[in-house]
């Protein structure tokens, strides 16, 4: 099955990010190493819509890169994750597991894919998260005092495992 733009798009700005990717092919190989299934030509228009542009490395090789501004402070992924589906979408496709203790709820994810989880929940997470704190592979999210914190687990739990959450009463 093939992924979902968004999905795309936030597993491209994270390989963008921590892998010197050099051409298109090598953007479509590494999608496909984290299991996104894509054509080629659509790899070509994501990079464009996501303002990706080749840029020298350290090494003096041309690779693909955001915008500082892009990438750093996420703001392309703000516009791109207003709605509860495409959170559900982010949550799937990264939350390996969920916790909580006190106020704090905190979800693990594989390596360098805390930022994009981060800046989906402080986006569209509703009341209940006052803000999170993203590491490489862990993301603390901060929740509000008149919320059950483990009201609040249970259902990202549920969201990152693909299931609807079941409706109240």
């Amino acid at each position: 099955m093939m992924a979902v733009k968004s999905e795309r798009h936030l597993h491209l700005r994270v390989l963008l990010a921590e892998r010197a990717l050099r051409s298109q092919s090598a953007v479509h190989d590494a999608l496909a190493e984290r299991g996104v299934k894509t054509h080629p030509s659509t790899v070509g228009r994501d990079l464009e819509e996501l303002g990706a542009r080749k840029v020298r490395d350290a090494d003096g090789q041309l690779v693909y890169r955001l915008d500082e501004a892009d990438s750093s402070a996420g703001s392309q992924l703000v516009n791109a994750l207003p709605s509860t589906g495409e959170l559900d979408a982010v949550l799937a496709a990264f939350v390996h597991s969920v916790a909580h203790a006190g106020n704090i709820v905190v979800l693990r994810t594989p390596p360098a894919c805390a930022s994009p989880v981060a800046s989906a929940l402080d986006t569209s997470g509703g009341p209940s998260v006052l803000g999170t704190v993203a590491g490489d592979d862990t993301v603390l999210v901060v929740i509000a005092d008149r919320h059950d914190v483990a009201e609040v687990a249970q259902d990202l739990r549920r969201r990152s495992a693909g299931a609807t959450p079941p409706a109240k009463p």
